[in-house]
């Protein structure tokens, strides 16, 4: 484009303020010279066109006018036809590489190294070169690179990567473990179930990567349009050069072709071929800068004429983070009590339920205990010794395991909630939630005021907190415990 732009700017400039330069074979070398490198892939695509017997489309029409400016000498008019149709076409390419490129950033969270079990060590190699059957093990905080079995008796993963779940979910011995998910508390050891590139991830990532850029409704226009539009044009040209014959007196031949091959380049829509792309590519441009990513511009014009909206949860309509919202007390314990063995105990673990427990400890000041023992129990909480008693903090699944009964109304709250037990029995509870984004209710009204009315919240969290949220932006339909095939299948 560089080249054919230079060279047409250079002729054009060279005619104007010296003619004699560039003027007869000098000028067909010279603009012939500017053309091939833009018109010589359009005249392939369209030779490619016609071979499967599309016979009128867009590239015909563009490559008959090209030959028609060359034949009555109006060289910058058939490198100008290519040069801006390429222009448009690379720019909406570029956009849409951007964004597919974007896409695949935020979907390829697989991590480059992972600690196989090989020999009786642990051996540092790339997820590639894992084959399924080995073991790997996968410490706190770290991402699982490969699909496969869990060994380890239990373990707590967060699977916010896969299913947007706030919180982290817990995985039996024997249960599967997807590449993406991030172990939460303690190393874990995984027999591989699949190659690298067949994991769940993977996959995803390959139907992005493979889903085509389709064409929009508008450029299919086009490509409808080109095929009754150009063999029109074609034989209107050969008209203006043939039916005079009948009527004019002085016919001569070369003036009516050389009219002919005029309407043929005037008649080649420029505007429309060019004007197509470059739009689709502002508009794609345009949503980036505000973060939105479309993939193609079918996808630009799909979203004029929605009627519905599926959001998911979190991050996207809450912030992602914990926060506390309140706190329950049994009668004869006090606040201040509970929630210094709450956070003593909290302190020790890296769940970010945990630590959202022990920043509203610390918010108000409580003293913290030492805690004389401690153990993890994976996916439901701990069990730990403080001053002599016996202190279970976790979620209801722990307290059954302790046997010690919660209030109704406290389990069934719609926030998350973590339980606290002294001495087998019911302490309190602190209450959680993931907090509303600041523009999410804003959001909402904007698309009621467009016409869009149908809009429901589709999550992996919990059904009660999924209400919640629901109820708070007004939502009538909402959907909880839902994995992504789920999803799928709810918007369906």
């Amino acid at each position: 484009m560089g080249i054919s732009f230079l060279l047409l700017a250079t002729g054009l400039l060279l005619s104007h303020y010296a003619g004699g330069l560039i003027a007869g074979g000098v000028a067909f070398v010279w603009y012939a010279a500017a053309f091939l490198p833009v018109g010589w892939p359009i005249m392939k695509e369209g030779f490619e066109e016609v071979r499967k017997g599309h016979l009128f489309n867009e590239f015909t029409l563009m490559i008959l006018a090209c030959l028609g400016a060359f034949l009555i000498g109006e060289y910058p008019e058939a490198v100008a036809v290519m040069l801006f149709y390429t222009v448009g076409e690379t720019l909406q390419h570029g956009a849409v590489d951007r964004a597919t490129g974007s896409i695949y950033g935020l979907l390829d969270v697989r991590p480059e190294k992972t600690l196989v079990v090989r020999d009786g060590k642990l051996t540092e190699l790339s997820p590639a070169q894992v084959r399924p059957g080995e073991i790997i093990e996968v410490r706190p905080g770290e991402r699982v690179a490969l699909d496969g079995i869990l060994l380890n008796p239990s373990a707590a993963f967060d699977a916010s990567a896969l299913t947007g779940e706030s919180m982290p979910v817990s995985v039996d011995e024997g249960g599967e473990v997807l590449a993406g998910m991030i172990v939460e508390d303690s190393p874990v050891r995984i027999r591989v179930s699949a190659p690298y590139d067949r994991s769940s991830l993977a996959r995803l990532i390959e139907l992005v990567r493979d889903a085509s850029s389709r064409k929009a409704p508008a450029e299919k226009f086009i490509r409808r349009f080109a095929r009754v539009y150009t063999p029109v044009v074609f034989l209107l040209a050969v008209a203006v050069v043939v039916v005079p014959v009948c009527f004019v007196c002085d016919y001569v031949f070369s003036e009516w072709l050389y009219r002919g091959l005029v309407f043929l380049v005037i008649s080649c829509p420029c505007a429309l071929v060019i004007s197509v792309p470059l739009g689709y590519f502002a508009g794609i441009g345009a949503a980036s800068r505000s973060g939105i990513l479309f993939k193609g511009g079918n996808y630009l014009d799909a979203i004029a004429r929605i009627s519905g909206i599926a959001f998911d949860k979190t991050g996207t309509l809450t912030s992602g983070r914990f926060e506390v919202t309140g706190v329950d007390v049994a009668p004869g314990t006090d606040e201040e009590e509970l929630l210094s063995v709450m956070t003593s105990v909290e302190r020790r673990s890296t769940h970010p339920v945990a630590a959202a427990v022990v920043s509203y400890g610390e918010a108000r000041g409580v003293a913290v205990a030492e805690v004389e023992s401690m153990t993890e129990i994976a996916g439901k909480g701990i069990e730990a010794i403080v001053g002599g008693k016996r202190i279970a903090v976790g979620n209801a699944g722990l307290m059954a395991r302790n046997g010690v009964e919660c209030p109704p109304a406290v389990d069934e709250c719609q926030s998350t909630a973590v339980f606290c037990a002294v001495d087998g029995r019911y302490a309190g509870a602190v209450m959680l939630s993931d907090l509303l984004k600041q523009d999410a209710a804003a959001a909402i009204e904007s698309l009621r005021r467009l016409g869009i009315s149908n809009i429901a919240l589709v999550s992996g969290d919990r059904r009660q907190p999924v209400g919640k949220i629901a109820s708070e932006l007004k939502i009538a339909e909402s959907f909880g415990a839902l994995h992504p095939e789920d999803k799928i299948r709810c918007i369906d």
